[in-house]
């Protein structure tokens, strides 16, 4: 299955398209997603929307994992957010995609094994994880990997529990 993991963001919203092949994970996509500073947030919602559509229809994923959005100290700062990951998030319910939603920590504890891991060491671990020479850049576009890659496992980690309890049956 192919998973598209977003740091959604107003002004920079990032985006990561991993699947598994045998027993490793490809990148698909990733990148950013910008929207430009000197328009009104109601417009740039809008170029988000149907930028993001855009990514959708050409990576096809068939799941999207978002970073849940965290108030910060700056209201404004959240509220947009806030509001990128609706646009989101609509677009992807809108294509038919189930979204599921991970909390900064809950990445960082999946993709890193600790919950209170740096910016840095959650990138690295991304890196080393999808066998790249480099930590992918920005580090929004490094961000939405590691959301994907958290969902990949944590659905792994799932089946695995379930054919455990169930006795091998699915």
């Amino acid at each position: 299955m192919l998973v598209i993991g977003i740091d959604p963001g107003l002004t920079t919203t990032g985006f990561g398209a991993v699947r598994k092949v045998g027993s490793r994970v490809e990148v698909v996509a990733a990148g950013v997603i910008r929207t430009d500073k000197d328009l009104s947030a109601a417009r740039r919602l809008d170029g988000l929307y149907r930028d993001m559509t855009e990514l959708i229809a050409d990576v096809q994923p068939g799941v999207m994992a978002v970073e849940q959005v965290f108030m910060n100290r700056n209201r404004l700062t959240a509220t947009r957010v806030g509001q990128a990951s609706g646009v989101v998030m609509l677009a992807a319910s809108l294509a038919g995609i189930d979204v599921f939603e991970y909390s900064p920590s809950a990445v960082k504890a999946v993709v890193t094994g600790d919950g209170s891991a740096s910016k840095a060491q959650v990138q690295q671990m991304v890196a080393r994880r999808l066998g790249l020479a480099e930590v992918p850049s920005p580090a929004d576009t490094a961000d939405a990997l590691a959301i994907a890659l958290c969902h990949m496992q944590s659905m792994g980690n799932m089946v695995g529990r379930l054919t455990a309890v169930h006795g091998g049956r699915r």
